[in-house]
C-alpha cells in the first residue's frame, strides 16, 4: 500500500478531531460547531475559505503552484452531519449529544478530505490549478448538496470535475471500488390515503371497508418491478408504514400507507410512478372507494461518468495494486451527492471500513454497520482516504486541459 508518509505521520492528530466531530454530532443545517472547527483548521493550515454555501457549507480554496492561473480546477466533497438516533457505544469519543450520532462515517469523510487538505496546502508545489475541498451539510436527507449547488457553488468555484467518497462497512479494509454507472439510487417517498366509509366491524354490508383494498394495493405494487420493469433494470418498492384503525369493532373510514421507492434510472422511476398512481386509482374505484395519491422525489440517482471513474480507479490502483480494487456493486441506498454529479462530471467512490474489529471497547453490541447505534468509523482509514484524495487531485490537474 503506497501511502503517504507525512499522512501516516499526521493520522493520529486528524484522527482526535475525527472523535472530536464524533462527539460532537449535529444535524442537518445545525452544523455550527462542526463548520467552524473545519474552517478553523483550514485557516490554520493557509487555506483560503468561504462560507455559508448550504447555509453551513465550507469551501477551502488550495492554489498550486501557478496560484491557479491554469484555470484546472477538481472538487474534493465531504458530508459534515450526523443521524437523529440515539448511539449505544460507550467509548470516550461516544455522543455527547441524545438522539444524535454519527452513524454513517461523515465525521471520517469530514477527517479524511482535512488531511488532504493540510497536505496539499503545504505542498503547493506539487501541482498546477486549484483544488477545492467542499465540506457539505445536510446528506441525511436535506439535500446539502442541491442547496451548495443552488447557491452558486459551481459557479463562485468553476471546476472540470468533483469527486466524492463514502466509507462501506463489510468490505475488507485496506480497499476500494469505483465504477462508472450508478453507484446509488434515487430515493423517493410516496404516500397513499384509501377512503372507504366506517362502521360496526360486525355489519360489513353497511360499510365500504377501506382494509382489504390497502391490502390488494400492497400486494399489487409488487408486480410492478417483476412485471413492468424489464428484468436488467432495478427497482424497489418497499411499503413500510401502514395506519389504520382504532378499535377491534370499528371498520375506520380510511387507511394509510407509506413507503420508498429506489431506481438507478429516471426512467425506471417514471414507470414506477406511473404505474403505482394508476393501480391505486384503479383498485379503489374497483371497490368503491377513493384514494390520494402522493409521490415526493427526494435525491435523483447517483451516476459516475465513466471517464472520471475509470481515472479515480486507477489512482486507487496506483495505491493499492490491482488486488485492493474491488467492482463497485451498486447500492440501492441513496446520496445527495447525486446533485453535484448532475451539474459536473465525476464520481462516488467507496473506501472499505472493515468488518468492525476496530471498535474499541464500549462499543455497542450491535453491527458496524451504517445507521446502526453500535455503528464507528474506523480511523485506520484516514491515511488511505488522505492519500487518495491528494494523489486523485494531483493526477487530476496534471492532465492536459480539455478542449
Amino acid at each position: 500500500m503506497a501511502l503517504l508518509p507525512e499522512l501516516q505521520a499526521s493520522a493520529p492528530d486528524i484522527a482526535a478531531l475525527r472523535r472530536d466531530i464524533h462527539a460532537h454530532p449535529e444535524l442537518c443545517f445545525e452544523e455550527i460547531r462542526t463548520s467552524d472547527l473545519v474552517a478553523a483548521k483550514l485557516e490554520q493550515w493557509g487555506i483560503a475559505i468561504h462560507r455559508g454555501l448550504g447555509k453551513t457549507g465550507v469551501v477551502g480554496i488550495i492554489h498550486g503552484r501557478d496560484g491557479g492561473s491554469s484555470g484546472r480546477a477538481i472538487g474534493l466533497r465531504a458530508d459534515m452531519d450526523a443521524l437523529p438516533m440515539q448511539e449505544f457505544n460507550t467509548f470516550d469519543h461516544a455522543s455527547r449529544h441524545a438522539g444524535k450520532m454519527h452513524a454513517c462515517g461523515h465525521d471520517g469523510h469530514t477527517a479524511m478530505l482535512l488531511a488532504a487538505a493540510q497536505y496539499l496546502a503545504a505542498h503547493r508545489d506539487s501541482f498546477e490549478g486549484t483544488v477545492y475541498t467542499i465540506f457539505q451539510p445536510a446528506e441525511e436527507g436535506g439535500g446539502g448538496a442541491r442547496e451548495m449547488v443552488n447557491d452558486g457553488l459551481f459557479e463562485q468555484f468553476p471546476m472540470q470535475a468533483v469527486f466524492g467518497m463514502h466509507n462501506w462497512p463489510g468490505m475488507k479494509a485496506g480497499t476500494m471500488a469505483v465504477g462508472a454507472g450508478p453507484a446509488m439510487a434515487s430515493s423517493n417517498e410516496f404516500k397513499i390515503v384509501v377512503r372507504g366509509k366506517g362502521g360496526h366491524a360486525a355489519m360489513p354490508h353497511m360499510v365500504v371497508d377501506p382494509v382489504p383494498v390497502a391490502a390488494q394495493l400492497i400486494m399489487a405494487f409488487q408486480t410492478i418491478v417483476s412485471r413492468n420493469v424489464k428484468p436488467i433494470e432495478a427497482g424497489v418498492v418497499s411499503v413500510t408504514m401502514v395506519h389504520a384503525g382504532e378499535a377491534t369493532n370499528v371498520v375506520p373510514d380510511s387507511v394509510e400507507l407509506q413507503g420508498t421507492v429506489r431506481t438507478f434510472t429516471l426512467e425506471v422511476l417514471d414507470l414506477i410512478e406511473q404505474r403505482m398512481q394508476q393501480i391505486s386509482e384503479a383498485v379503489c374505484a374497483a371497490h368503491g372507494t377513493q384514494c390520494t395519491f402522493e409521490f415526493v422525489r427526494n435525491y435523483p440517482p447517483t451516476i459516475n461518468t465513466a471517464p472520471e471513474a475509470e481515472f479515480a480507479q486507477a489512482v486507487m490502483r496506483e495505491i493499492l495494486g490491482d488486488a485492493g480494487v474491488v467492482p463497485q456493486e451498486p447500492s440501492m441506498g441513496a446520496e445527495d451527492f447525486a446533485f453535484m454529479l448532475l451539474e459536473k462530471p465525476g464520481a462516488y467512490c467507496f473506501i472499505a471500513n472493515g468488518d468492525g474489529d476496530h471498535r474499541a471497547l464500549g462499543h455497542g453490541g450491535g453491527p458496524c454497520t451504517l445507521h446502526n447505534p453500535s455503528y464507528d468509523f474506523n480511523d485506520a482509514l484516514i491515511p488511505l482516504g488522505a492519500t487518495f484524495w491528494v494523489k486523485l487531485a494531483q493526477r487530476w490537474l496534471d492532465q492536459p486541459t480539455r478542449a
